[in-house]
């Protein structure tokens, strides 16, 4: 399911980062070194909801394993900016497109959003998978659109219209 953070996902939050070179560059270089540096990001960054960000846990057996962000929501124009990220123990399962689906969904119906923009750097075709999986075509490159550290990224972005046909994949369910 899909839940908020709470401060008591810390450990989980630090075993999902720890040794995976992709989330500490996702999360900023983020210190995560001890339970209550990971608290206190999930209190910066995690936890706060809405209006205009929103951040739920993949959480399977309770235990949260991921992350679907959903943030730059504007009322005005009814768009957001998606997010998503997986620990490599529940990659290649479907897991993350489940995620993103369900949380899609919930944008649209809670948030009102028409559009849902996503990217990700040009060498991760994983994540190029899970969204066209979770019915986000693709609609171009974005040169040097992200950088981590002092490397800059080309980024192909994404795009899911709340009109477009849904994807043939079950959600899961936003608690």
């Amino acid at each position: 399911m899909l839940r908020p953070w709470t401060v008591d996902d810390a450990p989980a939050l630090r075993a999902a980062v720890a040794g995976d070179a992709d989330l500490v560059r996702q999360t900023g270089g983020a210190d995560l070194s001890t339970d209550a540096a990971a608290a206190a990001h999930i209190r910066r960054h995690l936890a706060p909801h809405g209006p205009r960000s929103y951040a739920l846990a993949v959480a399977v057996d309770g235990l949260a394993v991921g992350n679907v962000g959903i943030g730059a929501v504007d009322e005005v124009h009814a768009t957001a900016w998606v997010s998503y990220w997986l620990a490599a123990t529940h990659r290649g399962r479907g897991l993350a497109v489940a995620a993103l689906v369900g949380a899609s969904s919930w944008a649209v119906r809670e948030l009102g959003t028409f559009r849902l923009e996503l990217g990700h750097r040009v060498n991760n075709p994983a994540s190029c998978r899970v969204a066209t999986r979770a019915g986000y075509p693709a609609e171009g490159v974005e040169r040097a659109k992200l950088r981590y550290g002092a490397e800059w990224f080309d980024v192909e972005t994404h795009a899911r219209l709340a009109t477009d046909p849904a994807p043939g994949v079950a959600g899961l369910p936003v608690r």
